[in-house]
């Protein structure tokens, strides 16, 4: 744009984006003028690393169960719908496998003591400070090591998996405790060539994407940061006019952003999303597209 163009040029300039848009009416024309002038912390949403840990990547596996209230929000309805269509965007299968080899585990959903992903694999897990809790020597430490971090190892009770497309082809152990055990074992099976199977229950996630296709349709998704909601500019766009909308948290890191769900079915709310791009925020779904087509190469 440039410096010397006159207010009128500028203002001219702004209704037909609008137009093209579909930003028909006064209230929604004034919504998306007032929405790109928004000054909010936005800031990109972090790109997954490839990770021994399951939860050093974004949690959309939780949309497969959404709970009925996950999401707040003033109408029901609203919540509800976005809920729907939400629940789409991620598919679950489960596998059951006679014979795996737990050699091929290079993962886990474990909690780590502190989530550190320059470790790229077991053994370097095992070599580092936090492999420190298990020093394996002998089959007699392995046994006891395993068996310390699955229970019912000797028992041949299946062991439990996850995989999901944004990690990948990685396969991560579903175990929720002992996992530096757990992985300083796998490394120590491997090094001496040890075969171990078990039966094993796969569960696998992966984007949809006629999901993400439809949710795309519906709605426009931002990542709100915390400020947002504190914020009187953004508060009065969205509530002074009775927009349509639902909220959603689902990153569980500190500060992490909240999810603003508005329907392009309302003109007012179609008018804060396209607004709200032009200001900055984060486009969820374009960001979730994006670990489709990573995945997928």
């Amino acid at each position: 744009m440039s410096l010397s163009e006159s207010p009128t040029s500028i203002a001219s300039r702004l209704s037909a984006l609008a137009q093209r848009l579909g930003l028909s009416g006064r209230v929604p024309r004034m919504v998306f003028e007032r929405a790109r002038t928004l000054r909010l912390p936005f800031m990109a949403l972090p790109v997954p690393t490839q990770s021994l840990w399951w939860q050093a990547g974004p949690p959309l596996q939780r949309l497969v169960d959404l709970p009925r209230d996950a999401l707040s929000g003033p109408v029901q309805e609203d919540k509800a719908a976005a809920r729907a269509v939400l629940m789409g965007v991620v598919e679950r299968e489960t596998q059951h496998l006679d014979d795996f080899d737990l050699r091929r585990i290079d993962g886990l959903c474990s909690p780590p003591p502190s989530l550190d992903d320059s470790l790229a694999s077991f053994e370097e897990l095992a070599a580092s400070p936090l492999g420190r809790c298990a020093r394996i020597i002998s089959y007699k430490d392995f046994l006891k090591t395993i068996s310390h971090a699955m229970p019912r190892f000797l028992a041949a009770d299946a062991v439990e998996l996850r995989q999901a497309s944004w990690h990948g082809e990685r396969l991560y152990w579903a175990g929720e405790q002992h996992g530096e055990e757990f992985a300083c074992a796998i490394a120590y099976a491997r090094l001496r060539g040890l075969e171990v199977t078990l039966p094993a229950e796969l569960t696998r996630y992966r984007l949809s994407a006629s999901g993400l296709a439809e949710l795309q349709r519906l709605y426009h998704m931002t990542a709100m940061p915390v400020q947002a909601w504190s914020e009187p500019a953004f508060m009065s766009l969205l509530l002074d006019h009775g927009l349509p909308y639902a909220r959603l948290s689902l990153l569980r890191y500190p500060q992490a952003p909240e999810f603003l769900l508005l329907p392009k079915e309302s003109p007012e709310s179609n008018a804060l999303g396209e607004g709200l791009r032009l200001a900055g925020a984060p486009d969820v779904i374009a960001y979730i597209e994006a670990l489709q087509q990573r995945t997928a190469s």
